[in-house]
């Protein structure tokens, strides 16, 4: 049988039969990103057992289609036009915490701010700067999220993994997950089932009160609302940060359509509410371009753009950064 375009409307028909009542039809996804704008999935799964991830594996095999892992939305941003491909969030399936002296194994769908406190009521320390980060162990091994002076990296013994294209489950140690500054190797059919850390022993009180010093800073220098977090990497950690290159050029509190740069912090893109992706998109790339013409610095965006291929910035950038 030849296999369908990615994306082809066969190859969702193909698909969607594969999958049958464990897929949903047109599901928004928007809501489910911290940035809340942006179109639908094709379809939608929120898979109950290993043997639903082999299902997927299949549907998207057959199908052609692309996969994305769904966590906390926290640094996706969806095209308004939708993703026409297979969308996954874990759900229950990943939301096990087990704790065995100090190594913990978290799965994939938890919530680091939960599995930070979690960590520190159980005299662990190590953790505690996930507190401030709004997302999932899945993500943040994805992404090598940190902040505080610490990541990832610092604590991950190993990860469970399930390759959706392959239909094969198995673990992988961190150093073959080429962790980097924001960064991995690992793909976006890649689901992170679970990882383990190794933590240590701590005091509880003195725990909590790094937590709530760490929460405070947050709410005192960073802007709530409706955004990713930090837009772009600091392109020299510890010595050049993006918010103070994006102040350099004027553009904090600088509005696109929807989207603003924040005026509390300048490495912060808000959308409105009720707002378009692309405008997110377009501010992000007129940021970047703006930063590079006038500092040198080429900036790397954080975001994870989803849906936007073949879609072109007023630079002529494109959005694939």
């Amino acid at each position: 049988m030849t296999r369908p375009a990615s994306g082809d409307p066969d190859g969702l028909t193909l698909a969607a039969e594969v999958l049958g009542d464990l897929a949903a039809h047109e599901v928004p996804l928007g809501p489910m990103t911290t940035y809340r704008v942006g179109g639908a999935a094709a379809l939608f799964v929120r898979p109950r057992s290993f043997d639903d991830l082999a299902l997927v594996a299949e549907a998207c095999r057959l199908g052609g289609l692309p996969v994305l892992v769904v966590g906390r939305g926290s640094n996706l941003l969806v095209a308004d036009e939708g993703f026409r491909g297979v969308a996954v969030s874990l759900g229950d399936l990943g939301a096990d915490i087990a704790i065995d002296g100090t190594v913990v194994q978290a799965g994939g769908a938890i919530a680091l701010p939960v599995l930070a406190r979690r960590t520190v009521a159980s005299a662990l320390t190590g953790f505690e700067w996930a507190v401030g980060v709004p997302g999932s162990v899945g993500g943040g091994v994805r992404m090598n999220a940190g902040g505080h002076g610490s990541d990832m990296a610092a604590s991950l013994i190993d990860v469970d993994l399930f390759d959706l294209y392959r239909g094969e489950r198995r673990s992988l140690p961190a150093g073959a997950l080429g962790l980097r500054f924001r960064g991995s190797d690992l793909a976006d059919h890649q689901v992170v089932l679970s990882a383990r850390l190794q933590l240590f022993p701590g005091d509880r009180e003195r725990g909590e009160v790094e937590l709530d010093e760490i929460v405070r800073w947050r709410r005192e220098h960073q802007p709530g609302g409706q955004n990713a977090g930090s837009v772009f990497v600091n392109p020299v950690p510890g010595e050049v940060t993006a918010g103070a290159l994006i102040d350099r050029c004027g553009l904090r509190g600088h509005r696109l359509g929807s989207a603003h740069v924040s005026d509390k912090h300048a490495n912060f893109i808000q959308a409105d509410d009720g707002g378009h992706a692309i405008d997110v998109v377009r501010l992000i790339d007129l940021v970047r371009s703006r930063v590079a013409d006038e500092t040198g610095h080429v900036m790397r965006s954080e975001v994870r753009l989803v849906g936007f291929d073949g879609i072109e910035t007023d630079h002529g950038v494109g959005v694939t950064w």
